[in-house]
This record gives structure tokens, C-alpha cells and sequence, in this order.
């Protein structure tokens, strides 16, 4: 099903969601290969792009078969922010500026950003509203259930973003002290769809097409972002899509798909990031690819000493004849 984020048309109800190390050019491709509506970037830093690093300003680099796409931006200054997202405005080819104020990780709380925005409302209002008023993209905001269950305040913190001029808020169902055990709370995204005129995208422990309806039948909301449940596993976007448009999916992935997307991924990596890269962010994804797969954990371990693109691939041939 069609919808829509102010003037941004988006093809079907599933959003990827913003991952560091995963969500880049590479990744992105594929995920958009099997039907992806909307994919967020990896989170960009306010700071890093106004400081002109090179590595960040090419994060910002879009492919037209991406779209539509949203770019990420994290950091904690209206002046930086503003000056940031003017930047993407104006340089990048992305259809939507998101807003990270959901991110639970030390190095970003740290730095006052991330879901440490949603104990300090006033600064978050401002920031948003700062940037709507500067740029001609649509604004985005993602965000948590609260800091803690003891300051769980998503339904507030979303009117306030919603007040400030965002087109659409992602909540996930997690507060910040959660990380990302326990359960996803589906109430909590339930009571900001109820609250807002905005859509709203659902996030948490979405890892199989049943997930995804049921969010998406009991919280009323727009849309699902799925996250670590695509990790190695770019197939479950086609399976979303099918099942919640056609009430039907394909559950089986073959092993002849699964080597065929890890080889093309890695060809990918080589593409975007060079060989030496490459290997290094292998033995992550490759690792993720072959999970519950026979004597998947010992080719883990080829997989994560592997030293060289070739090695990679051997390892891969020679296991995928194995099984």
C-alpha cells in the first residue's frame, strides 16, 4: 500500500532502518533489489559534515535507484544541526531529512545527541522547527518510548515534534535504559499514532512478515522499520512486502539465493569501500548471511580471520558445495 510523507510517495510499508556499518551504498542497493518502500542511511554527524570530513560528506552520496531514500542526522546544537541539514538540502540527492533522537549507544549520548534529545523537549522543539524553517525537504524524527521506564514520555515528545513542523515520526518501542533487550513496547507506538496527525512508522522486533502485520494491525501505524531482523537477511524485506500485501510469502530462502546475495554484497563492499574494507566488513555480514545454517559457526570463524577477498570467497564456494 501506498503512502505518503508530505509530497514523498512511498511504494509499500516497509522502511529500513538506519544502521551504521550496514546501511551504506552497498547494503542499500540490495535491500532496495528486494523491494525496500523506504530505506534510511547510516546516521550522519552534524559536526563531521560541517568539518568538511571527507568520509562523512561521501555518506551523504545517493543513487537515483535508491529513491525514495532519508538521510540521518544526528548532534545536539540548533546552529549545527540547521547548518547540517542545509547542507543535505542543498548537496544531496536524499527525499526526506531524519532526525536521530533515538540512538541509545555511550558515544552519542555522550555527546548530548541521539535519545538523549528526549530529556531535554525544549532543545529537541528547537532543533526541528529550526530545520524545517530552513530547508525544503520534508523533516523526520525518530525517537524511543522514553530515557526510562521511569520517564517514558514518546506520546508528548512526538506532539512536540509534530508542533514543531516533522512530517512523520519513527518510534521505537524501547526506552534508552532498554538498549535493545527485552521486548519492544507495541502500546507505546499505539498511543503516538492515536496522538498525532502525522505518520507514524513502527520500530522493534520486527523479524519475520507475522511481526510486521501484527504491528502494523495493532499499533494503527503507517509503516514498519525493520531493523537487526534484516541483518544477513535482505530476503525478509520481500517476504514483508508479499505477506501484507498479498497475505502470502515465500518462506523458504534457497541457499543458492543466500550464496548468490552474499557474493554480491561483498562485491559490493569492494566497489564502494575498496578490498582492504571489504574483508573487514565481511566478516561481519558474512557471518549474519550463513546464521542457522549447518556448521555455521565454524565458518563464522573462517569467515571472521579471513584476510583476504578471495579467501572469502573460497571459504564461501567450498561451504555453500558442503550443504
Amino acid at each position: 500500500m501506498k503512502w505518503k510523507i508530505r509530497d514523498v510517495i512511498i511504494g509499500n510499508q516497509v522502511v529500513v532502518a538506519p544502521m551504521a556499518g550496514v546501511t551504506n551504498i552497498a547494503y542499500r542497493s540490495i535491500l532496495k533489489e528486494f523491494g525496500a518502500g523506504l530505506i534510511c542511511t547510516e546516521m550522519i554527524s552534524d559536526k563531521g559534515l560541517l568539518y568538511e570530513n571527507n568520509k562523512t560528506q561521501d555518506m551523504t552520496e545517493i543513487l537515483d535507484s535508491e529513491r525514495p531514500i532519508s538521510l540521518q542526522l544526528f548532534g545536539s546544537e540548533v546552529e549545527t544541526m540547521v547548518k547540517a541539514a542545509i547542507y543535505i538540502d542543498k548537496n544531496s540527492k536524499c527525499d526526506i531529512i531524519d532526525i536521530n533522537m533515538g540512538c541509545p549507544v555511550n558515544k552519542v549520548i555522550k555527546s548530548g545527541a541521539g535519545s538523549k534529545l528526549m530529556t531535554e523537549p525544549e532543545l529537541a522543539y528547537n532543533i526541528v522547527m529550526n530545520i524545517v524553517k530552513n530547508v525544503k525537504k520534508p523533516v523526520t524524527v525518530k525517537i524511543r518510548s522514553g530515557w526510562n521506564h521511569k520517564s517514558i514520555n514518546a506520546v508528548e515528545f512526538a506532539v512536540l515534534m509534530e508542533n514543531a513542523g516533522a512530517s512523520a515520526i519513527t518510534v521505537h518501542g524501547r526506552t534508552r535504559s532498554d538498549m535493545y533487550t527485552g521486548k519492544a513496547d507495541l502500546d507505546i507506538i499505539k498511543a503516538v499514532k492515536a496522538a498525532v496527525n502525522i505518520p507514524v512508522i513502527g520500530n522493534g522486533d520486527i523479524r519475520t512478515p507475522r511481526d510486521a502485520e501484527y504491528m502494523l494491525d495493532y499499533t494503527g501505524c503507517d509503516a514498519v522499520m525493520v531493523g537487526r531482523g534484516i541483518l544477513g537477511n535482505p530476503f525478509l524485506i520481500k517476504q514483508i512486502v508479499d505477506f501484507i500485501e498479498t497475505n502470502n510469502f515465500e518462506e523458504e530462502v534457497s541457499l543458492a539465493l543466500r550464496k548468490e546475495y552474499i557474493l554480491k554484497h561483498l562485491d559490493k563492499l569492494i566497489q564502494l569501500k575498496g578490498e582492504h574494507i571489504a574483508v573487514l566488513e565481511m566478516r561481519s555480514h558474512g557471518a549474519w548471511y550463513i546464521k542457522g545454517l549447518k556448521n555455521a559457526s565454524q565458518i563464522k570463524q573462517r569467515i571472521v580471520s579471513a584476510n583476504s577477498v578471495q579467501e572469502i570467497k573460497d571459504i564461501i564456494e567450498e561451504y555453500f558445495k558442503t550443504l
